[in-house]
């Protein structure tokens, strides 16, 4: 096991935590909701952050980043059930991804984001932690919009 899945890990699950913890909230009705017609759906922000971790697992695959994936199944973001179980997919991805990189790669490859921006895959696992904090932060004006209560660990993680 490497430096990345025993130190960092562990602290991350719970982070990929609050997104299942929305799910757990959640109807399909709910993915339709919309502040205003300027904004997307709670459905499609849902859509959107599991399009970002499959860029983020592929970059450990591959050493590159590329935002260009999209989700094949638009119904994906009408559904609790098939967002809840992509999201599932994804993490456990994610998760071997991780696992299956040496202390070698760790310390000495770097991911190529683009534009000569390069980070190591410790850092590269940070910026999608930062990601995932954006996206909570959005739905957490959504749920609050819908008079959502919000879990514990949101109220004290998110606000």
């Amino acid at each position: 096991m490497n430096s990345i899945m025993t130190e960092r890990y562990p602290l991350f699950q719970m982070y990929q935590a609050l997104r299942d913890q929305l799910m757990h909230l959640l109807s399909d009705d709910d993915l339709q909701y919309r502040p205003t017609e300027n904004n997307p759906t709670l459905g499609t922000l849902c859509r959107e952050i599991g399009e970002t971790e499959r860029s983020y697992i592929e970059s450990f695959r591959t050493w590159q980043q590329d935002f260009s994936y999209r989700h094949p199944d638009a119904e994906v973001e009408t559904s609790v059930a098939k967002l809840s179980a992509w999201f599932g997919e994804l993490d456990q991805e994610l998760k071997e991804a991780l696992e299956s990189l040496s202390e070698d790669d760790l310390k000495n490859r770097v991911i190529d984001r683009g534009g000569d921006f390069k980070l190591p895959p410790h850092l590269q696992l940070e910026v999608y932690k930062e990601a995932l904090l954006i996206f909570y932060g959005k739905a957490s004006v959504y749920l609050h919009a819908m008079g959502k209560p919000l879990p514990e660990q949101w109220q004290h993680w998110i606000g």
